[in-house]
């Protein structure tokens, strides 16, 4: 597995993370034992970058990570969150007191004495970003974490972010059908050396060899309310990306791989966090790093998938409360 840097300062990771909410029963029921297979296989394939959070499964991800870490004892990077209070009224609280509680329990979870990385996973605008930033710059010197990131942030939040402590990354959904963050947001971690962290850089399972079937989405998946994935947008949807699938098998490439290539070929400071509850479906990407695009392939790739293909919008109403929306 080639490797990159998580920002300036920042440790070398593998290229491709592994994101790990699945193993919380996002996107399909699971137990311990096949995300500790996951795990196990993700490491083999050299990738020492995982990304948690407390609120998945509320903190069900971490206990399984934590269990692995105590079975296994690698040499990992490890990322998680907080800021997101879940509840009937879904909110956010970037207080210190939040955050700090929020950590211990992940640390706790985790069976660590510290992160490598903790995002603040929904800017709490009822706080300036910087008083915010003071926090975390706290957590740092007591060594309860290595530095922060922020997700789902614009432009200029980063901006005020990094001049208040360097930031070292940031993370939002990034994908062959999701492209905001090219309207500026991957240009402004490039210049002041962040690294940029896609999230469900294979669209929620729509690029991969089987399209979702949304009709057997269960009740915490949420895809279920998705845009994208309601009809009649499903539908087209699919129409768009099936020539793109067939591209891929020309070339000898599995879906899951080709596009998440296609991020990494996109700028070196890009480091994907695919997620995946099995192994079978890990290793039909784990060698993503090793396709190398000539410019005919980058040329058709956009000419079959151009920015803004994709029928509904990536969230719901509901769901896309406290992402910051620049553009």
């Amino acid at each position: 597995m080639q490797k990159r840097q998580l920002g300036n300062g920042g440790p070398t990771v593998s290229a491709i993370g592994l994101g790990c909410m699945s193993f919380a029963g996002f996107y399909g029921e699971t137990d311990e034992a096949e995300g500790l297979a996951c795990l196990d296989t993700a490491y083999d394939a050299g990738i020492d970058f995982l990304d948690t959070a407390n609120i998945y499964g509320m903190g069900r991800s971490e206990r399984v990570v934590g269990a692995w870490l105590a079975r296994r004892k690698p040499q990992v990077t490890l990322a998680t969150k907080a800021g997101i209070v879940r509840g009937p009224d879904r909110r956010f609280d970037n207080s210190e007191a939040y955050l700090r509680a929020e950590l211990e329990g992940s640390l706790k979870r985790l069976g660590v004495d510290h992160v490598d990385l903790f995002y603040i996973h929904r800017r709490d605008q009822s706080l300036p970003i910087e008083a915010v930033v003071e926090t975390l710059v706290k957590l740092i010197e007591e060594g309860k974490i290595g530095g922060y990131g922020l997700s789902e942030v614009s432009p200029a939040t980063l901006r005020r972010a990094h001049a208040a402590h360097p930031c070292r990354a940031v993370q939002s959904e990034y994908s062959l059908w999701t492209r905001q963050p090219e309207l500026g947001l991957i240009d402004t971690c490039a210049e002041l050396g962040v690294a940029f962290v896609p999230f469900s850089p294979l669209g929620r399972g729509v690029f991969t060899e089987t399209f979702p079937d949304a009709a057997s989405f269960g009740e915490l998946d949420i895809r279920r309310t998705g845009p994208r994935f309601l009809e009649p947008a499903y539908g087209h949807n699919r129409a768009a990306i099936d020539p793109f699938k067939s591209f891929c098998h020309s070339r000898g490439w599995t879906v899951s791989a080709t596009a998440l290539a296609w991020i990494l070929d996109r700028a070196p400071h890009l480091v994907p966090i695919p997620g995946t509850r099995t192994a079978a479906h890990l290793t039909d990407w784990a060698d993503a790093d090793r396709i190398a695009f000539t410019d005919a392939d980058r040329a058709e790739i956009a000419r079959l998938l151009p920015p803004g293909f994709a029928e509904g919008d990536r969230y719901s109403d509901a769901q896309i409360i406290g992402v910051e929306r620049y553009c």
